[in-house]
């Protein structure tokens, strides 16, 4: 075991996290080689055949390791299938934050009460002190924490533990709920619309990490909040369900964050649940079709 290494497993004790907050052994210690670097240098050379191929080479070497699967469409007409035929199971989701994990809990509630079918099989934080994996950990679910320094160094690499992480869960679907970090191409490439985001704007407005406080500076009247499949293009891929927040005459940002908030909190559980019903339907040209019930 590496010194950084150690020192991660070190910060995950010390943020008082269960075992289970670390990634397999498989991960430590595997000596794997690893084109990240050579691929960022490429990209911010602007040489876009070099970063194109790197990242293939990633998706390829990930797919030699068994980390692809199914499309998004593919899982969606499986399901369709099986709720036809009074078989489906609870959907089994991956679930990426980095903070208090609201929308987490709200999912979770969602699922205790009979109205989401879905079984969240593990928790992964960006960061090891985040608030929602002691959410996780009290209505047992599996977590890991990751560390800043493993995105600092390798950001693929991070991305590559949470594929390996996933898959070996069994999750069917990676949902971000207030994750900080961007997700990227190899992993996007293993899971095609299978990464849901939720975005704090109604997109294409107010794209990027602060859509909240954008909009409100700019003075809208109107925002929002919008679910869509992540793709290599940030805060663009294809939106699965929007909903209008009004922002009301002499609203401050902190009562705009808390209307956005309490809809994401409404509508997050049910996009997961159209997922679970295998309503949800990616078309040639990115945009989306919902299955009437």
């Amino acid at each position: 075991m590496s010194a950084n290494d150690e020192e991660y497993r070190r910060l995950v004790e010390e943020a008082g996290l269960p075992p289970e907050a670390q990634p397999s052994e498989q991960f430590f210690g595997k000596g794997a080689e690893h084109e990240v670097n050579r691929a960022l240098v490429a990209a911010a050379e602007g040489d876009d055949a070099a970063y194109a191929a790197a990242v293939a080479h990633a998706v390829e070497r990930l797919r030699a390791a068994g980390l692809d699967g199914e499309t998004g469409n593919d899982i969606q007409a499986r399901r369709a299938a099986e709720v036809a035929a009074g078989t489906a199971e609870p959907l089994k989701i991956g679930v990426l934050i980095s903070g208090s994990g609201t929308n987490l809990q709200a999912l979770i509630d969602r699922i205790a009460d009979g109205s989401l079918n879905a079984q969240v099989v593990m928790v992964i934080s960006s960061r090891p002190s985040a608030a929602g994996l002691k959410r996780a950990a009290d209505a047992g679910i599996q977590t890991l924490a990751l560390s800043k320094e493993l995105y600092a160094q390798d950001p693929w690499v991070a991305d590559e533990v949470i594929a390996t992480e996933l898959k070996h869960a069994g999750a069917e679907y990676i949902i971000m709920a207030g994750y900080m970090r961007k997700v990227h191409e190899p992993l996007l490439a293993l899971w095609p619309n299978r990464v849901v985001n939720l975005h704090p704007a109604l997109l294409p407005s107010f794209q990027g990490a602060h859509g909240i406080a954008d909009a409100y500076a700019r003075g809208v009247k109107v925002t929002g909040v919008t679910v869509h499949f992540a793709n290599e293009v940030y805060d663009q891929g294809p939106i699965i369900a929007q909903e209008p927040v009004r922002v009301e005459e002499g609203m401050t940002v902190d009562d705009l964050e808390a209307a956005i908030h309490a809809v994401e909190h409404r509508l997050y559980p049910q996009v997961v649940q159209l997922l679970a019903e295998g309503r949800v339907t990616v078309r040639p040209d990115l945009t989306v079709s919902i299955a009437t019930a």
